[in-house]
């Protein structure tokens, strides 16, 4: 019988993902689309399924390996003659996978706002002050996943990634969970205590530096310690563990209030006529499957906001500017384990029906857990929705490297003066919150403004 390749398939936008978990193992029979190990992205995990059914021969990856688009993943001999062109097509790019040693240039991914985030390249040096400290590069290259199994810190990928962004050498900090397993706030409590100057990374103490230099640096603040409670001999209590999700998330919104110095502007927009305008087209058009939100008027509206002020649609590269010429928008979607954020590509290339149909769509995949990495990639803008929940006003957290997010909440009928005489109308709270290194308080003001002349009279899109 011939002895085939199976390798990753398409996984997105991103370099490399870890695998954190083997589901087969050599003299396992397997069937055609049947899930082979579960990698993870900055954003989620996903299972890489096998493109035949046959008997595993070779595993050729390990947990903490780095694999991408085209990486062996195993050996699989399967009944029957040469395989299927599409096996073939699989099979290339012919190049094995190897345990990779972590670059400091890898690109890294974020996961989102109050929701969850978006790829950007975080490299090593960008971080706490940790970073900054001399030796740092080594320090990373010294807690490299790929380096070899035998030598991975005891600590989850999510954990090791948080490692790399603050520059943390794993192989130093000592683990508090069960069998010495190291923690985020294990990582935490480490850059603390080199912040104040308590510990000395091996790096620093062989290049004489004084401990007092990460001192110095404002961003420390001196913060004591995050207090640990034995919360049992309160009364009873229950411990679940946050999902995966929730614990990747974590670390970049940790990163992106801390780094970011985000100011948030509140406004509501009068959305009475453009509420009837959207029941009317759902009435119109209720054959047709396809239910039209507010939040796909709202991705048009921020569209045409973005082209307006276009500083709003770029990302901070070091002291240059990147302005995107494309209009990628993230939106909120609720699901089991936590918020995701889908992105609609090319939003101002499409209507007000595709950008419904396409965002159903895409909230069920999310739901399913089954939203690819592409599909939650290249966000230019996002909006946090809380929908019909409720509530009046938030501050939604960045998602890095967008410069701004918008956050709605639930509209509600209140009194408005028109010149004469109060009337009823339908108002949407708005949230716009904005990077202060990019954006100033008086563009804010007019993004806000012009977007709710744009919710008042949907007309204005078209000019």
């Amino acid at each position: 019988m011939p002895v085939i390749e199976i390798k990753v398939p398409d996984i997105g936008d991103f370099a490399e993902v870890t695998v954190i978990e083997l589901i087969v193992k050599p003299g396992d029979t397997v069937r055609a689309e049947q899930s082979l190990m579960t990698v993870e992205s900055d954003k989620a995990s996903m299972e890489i399924p096998s493109s035949h059914a046959g008997l595993v021969k070779e595993i050729k990856v390990q947990l903490g390996d780095k694999v991408k688009q085209g990486s062996l993943v195993l050996m699989l001999e399967v009944a029957g003659a040469a395989a299927s062109p599409a096996a073939a097509a699989a099979s290339e790019p012919k190049q094995a996978s190897a345990p990779a040693i972590a670059s400091a240039s890898a690109p890294v991914s974020v996961a989102n706002d109050v929701l969850v985030p978006l790829p950007v390249p975080v490299p090593v040096q960008v971080s706490a002050p940790a970073v900054a400290l001399p030796g740092t590069a080594a320090a990373a290259a010294a807690h490299a996943p790929g380096a070899s199994s035998l030598g991975l810190p005891h600590a989850s990928p999510s954990v090791r990634k948080f490692a790399r962004e603050l520059g943390v050498p794993l192989a130093e900090v000592k683990g508090s969970g069960p069998k010495g397993r190291i923690t985020e706030a294990d990582v935490q409590a480490f850059t603390q205590s080199v912040m104040s100057g308590a510990v000395q990374t091996a790096a620093i103490a062989a290049q004489a530096k004084p401990a007092t230099v990460a001192a110095t640096d404002g961003a420390g603040l001196g913060l004591i310690p995050w207090p640990k409670v034995d919360f049992a001999k309160f009364g009873p209590i229950e411990r679940k563990e946050m999902s995966r999700i929730k614990k990747i998330s974590g670390a970049n919104l940790l990163r992106n209030a801390v780094m970011i110095p985000a100011v948030t502007n509140h406004d509501d927009a009068d959305i009475t006529d453009l509420e009837a305008f959207r029941l009317a087209t759902n009435k119109e058009h209720e054959k047709s499957g396809v239910k039209v939100t507010m939040l796909a008027f709202l991705i048009k509206a921020c569209v045409a906001a973005l082209k307006k002020y276009p500083e709003f649609n770029s990302s901070l590269d070091g002291d240059a500017l990147i302005f995107k010429q494309y209009y990628h928008i993230g939106f909120a979607a609720d699901t089991p384990n936590g918020l995701m954020v889908p992105v609609i590509k090319d939003a101002d290339q499409k209507g007000i029906l595709q950008i419904s149909q396409e965002m159903g769509e895409l909230a069920k995949k999310a739901r399913d857990g089954k939203l690819s990495p592409a599909e939650m990639s290249g966000a230019s803008f996002t909006i946090s929705s809380l929908g019909g929940i409720g509530g009046r006003y938030f501050t939604p957290i960045i998602n890095a490297p967008e410069v701004a997010i918008l956050g709605v909440c639930k509209s509600t009928m209140a009194p408005v003066w028109d010149g004469k005489a109060f009337q009823p109308r339908l108002m949407l709270p708005l949230s716009l919150t904005w990077d202060h290194r990019v954006i100033d308080g008086a563009a804010a003001a007019r993004f806000n403004v012009y977007l709710g002349q744009i919710l008042g009279d949907f007309r204005r899109v078209l000019l």
